[in-house]
């Protein structure tokens, strides 16, 4: 028996391979369904029927996807789970973002202005409906993406510049798409490495990476009833 939520349809965006395959391994779905912008299933979370959508890793598939999934299901709310890089000093090994703004900080003007460039990109996420008691190990907070792990060089542009604790790959594409089509979007991420301004430590140690993300994924899905039945009420009263 699902919950009341008959007249929500709600998609769960999974960007990197490796998230996908410890969302995978978790959940155990029945069948795998093939699109052009990525696999996709269907499960249940305590009682939640959900759509779990691989969207990919980067900025050109996770705007893509997010498309896709707007113009295919017509969600009520897509939200995204995954990991990001922290910096030190500024989060948390294990901590869970959830996402407020965003900004790419890979967006280079050299011919204009090159603020009003960054902030065309910039994205924000609605998550008054959450309420101000969140999950343990929890915070509201902005999150930075690019197209690449962060360099360590970029420490006190990330810090300093931009003002984030941590970044990656995904959620401010997620997030502008998200904003462009008017779709509620919640996006929580678990920082799943720190960088200092003197190195990563997962730079060329993605094995590293990689055996801290089911524990992550793993506690993101337990956490995702707590959000569903927030925005369940906030949508039906």
């Amino acid at each position: 028996m699902t919950k009341n939520t008959d007249s929500l349809s709600i998609i769960v965006l999974i960007s990197a391979n490796s998230e996908w395959q410890a969302a995978l391994d978790i959940l155990q779905p029945f069948e795998i369904v093939s699109s052009p912008l990525g696999d996709w299933i269907i499960s249940q979370v305590q009682g939640f029927e959900l759509v779990f959508f691989h969207s990919g890793w980067g900025k050109t598939r996770s705007a893509a996807a997010t498309q896709y999934v707007i113009d295919h299901w017509k969600p009520d709310l897509v939200v995204n789970l995954g990991t990001c890089g922290g910096l030190e000093g500024y989060s948390i090994l294990g901590e869970t973002l959830l996402v407020t703004n965003t900004v790419m900080y890979d967006v280079v003007e050299r011919m204009g202005n090159r603020h009003l460039a960054v902030d065309y990109y910039r994205g924000s996420l609605n998550t008054e409906w959450v309420g101000d008691e969140l999950p343990a190990n929890t915070r509201r907070s902005p999150l930075a993406s690019a197209d690449q792990d962060i360099d360590f060089q970029n420490f006190s542009v990330l810090s300093e510049e931009f003002t984030v604790p941590a970044a990656d790959w995904e959620s401010s594409p997620i997030a502008w798409v998200l904003n462009a089509n008017n779709v509620p979007g919640l996006i929580l991420r678990s920082v799943s490495d720190i960088i200092t301004p003197a190195g990563s430590e997962t730079d060329n140690n993605h094995l590293l990476w990689r055996s801290r993300v089911k524990d992550i994924m793993q506690k993101l899905l337990e956490d995702l009833p707590f959000y569903l039945e927030k925005f369940t009420i906030a949508v039906k009263g």
